[in-house]
């Protein structure tokens, strides 16, 4: 039986690929403005932003106090959860994934607030930086190592 660490990277993986094929570029493991780290936040092409909770289990979802904080980082929030997932308990008002390491559906998508200006601008900054931080550190790698 896979554990939650596992299910949670299978099901980010699921995420990012579902959103690549929306022409979303996915950053995981984002920290917010609020000290928040957030699982996924994915940009479109008009420069809309997604931010998707991944939860791995039943526990992990009722346990969570924080996912209403993510809400003023993003025009659409949704929660991701593995395909078995009861998904009777995820609220109706906001959007819901179910994915696996391979695939993933958008089975609702949550209503959509509109970032202000400020947020957005901010928001893509950091984006655009921790991309490139990430670039930079990971070809650095691989110059060393190669």
């Amino acid at each position: 039986m896979p554990t939650r660490p596992e299910i949670t990277s299978d099901v980010t993986q699921g995420v990012c690929r579902l959103l690549y094929h929306h022409r979303m570029a996915c950053l995981t493991e984002l920290r917010l403005g609020n000290g928040r780290r957030l699982d996924v936040l994915a940009l479109g092409e008009k420069g809309e932003l997604w931010a998707v909770e991944v939860k791995s289990s039943v526990e992990d979802f009722r346990v969570d106090q924080k996912w209403q904080s993510y809400l003023d980082y993003c025009d659409r929030f949704y929660f991701a959860v593995p395909m078995h997932f009861p998904k009777e308990l995820i609220p109706e008002d906001v959007g819901l994934i179910v994915a696996d390491r391979f695939e993933a559906a958008i089975i609702r998508s949550g209503s959509e607030e509109k970032l202000s200006a400020a947020r957005r601008k901010k928001l893509l900054i950091s984006f655009g930086q921790t991309a490139a931080g990430r670039l930079s550190a990971f070809s650095s790698k691989e110059n060393v190592l190669g």
